[in-house]
């Protein structure tokens, strides 16, 4: 009982920002199944419609972005990638 009133009579130090730890996963929890029945139903709207060209440049921008949803920190490895190849620390 002693630790707990000194813990609560230490102050804490403030926080210095918001915290956004969780931000990512709470978006592609919310917005990924979203995406799959939009993929989905456009996908199969292309096959009934028989417009296979279509179709083929639509899968690939689909999966370029779902990549993009699914892919933990690919934003940050990418823009790090790009940033060592042109020279910026």
């Amino acid at each position: 009982m002693v630790l707990n009133l000194v813990e609560l009579a230490s102050p804490s130090p403030a926080s210095t920002g918001v915290d956004t730890a969780g931000l990512a996963n709470f978006l592609r929890a919310f917005f990924a199944p979203l995406f799959l029945v939009v993929v989905s139903v456009v996908a199969l709207f292309f096959l009934f419609t028989r417009e296979i060209t279509r179709f083929v440049q639509f899968l690939i921008l689909a999966v370029a972005i779902g990549v993009i949803f699914y892919v933990p920190n690919i934003i940050e490895v990418t823009a790090k990638a790009i940033a060592g190849a042109l020279g910026i620390k």
